[in-house]
């Protein structure tokens, strides 16, 4: 096992997923639930595990046929274009009122 790459992969999943939908979700549960505390707990990490467990899959089989710096470049401009439309519906937004 590759320490470095568990310990990286740890560090960005956490900072991305801190403050979160999910988490803001998870937090709005966890706070009507009363004592079932673990309970959301567990239903929200088991739902973390497995769509990291659905991540690695397709990645790897992405990877069978799609060199990995054409990921990497596909990755890089799909966020590119998320933040370009989220800048124009946001000055969008704050133009309109």
């Amino acid at each position: 096992m590759d320490i470095k790459m568990m310990l990286t992969t740890f560090g960005l999943v956490f900072l991305a997923e801190l403050g979160d939908k999910t988490q803001l979700a998870t937090f709005c549960l966890s706070a009507d639930c009363g004592s079932s505390k673990l309970t959301v707990f567990m239903g929200s990490a088991s739902a973390l595990v497995l769509s990291s467990f659905i991540a690695v899959v397709l990645g790897d089989t992405v990877a069978r046929f799609v060199p990995p710096h054409y990921i990497k470049l596909g990755a890089g401009l799909f966020f590119i274009v998320v933040g370009i439309y989220t800048l124009f519906t946001a000055y969008k937004g704050v133009c309109s009122l």
